[in-house]
């Protein structure tokens, strides 16, 4: 099953951390990989954002997802809803000296032949995500 968690600490209040990444529409000021994104319905749990990102070749793969926990200011989890794997995430967000951690974990099921065509390039996508997290504190913290 492929994985990724990555933490890093932010030198911003952790309401103001956690406002910035649940509005997904910041999410191209940080990750690189979004070329499109809006949202769509809702608020807090059960929002949804139409987003797509970069697939092979650079061309746009829908990649949809749902908030699944909205715990301000420390949680928040989602489920894609659309594209041709369906990865689960979250932001657990603490309070620290001088600011606040947060962690990205991102998971999902592949089996068979997903499993096997796609299972090393999902693993690195989800590695270069989690890793978007410094680009969130170089834009936090400017």
């Amino acid at each position: 099953m492929p994985s990724a968690t990555n933490t890093v600490m932010i030198r911003r209040p952790i309401g103001e951390v956690f406002t910035f990444v649940a509005d997904g529409t910041n999410g191209p000021q940080w990750r690189p990989g979004i070329l499109d994104i809006a949202h769509a319905s809702g608020s807090g749990a059960g929002a949804v954002y139409r987003q797509g990102v970069k697939g092979p070749g650079g061309r746009r793969i829908a990649a949809d997802y749902e908030i699944t926990a909205y715990e301000p200011p420390r949680r928040l989890a989602f489920k894609a809803i659309a594209g041709p794997i369906h990865p689960r995430g979250s932001y657990d967000l603490a309070e620290a000296e001088g600011g606040t951690s947060i962690t990205f974990s991102l998971s999902v099921e592949l089996s068979g032949w997903k499993r096997l065509l796609m299972g090393g390039q999902v693993q690195r996508t989800m590695d270069a995500e989690v890793a978007s997290l410094e680009r969130l504190k170089a834009v936090l913290e400017r």
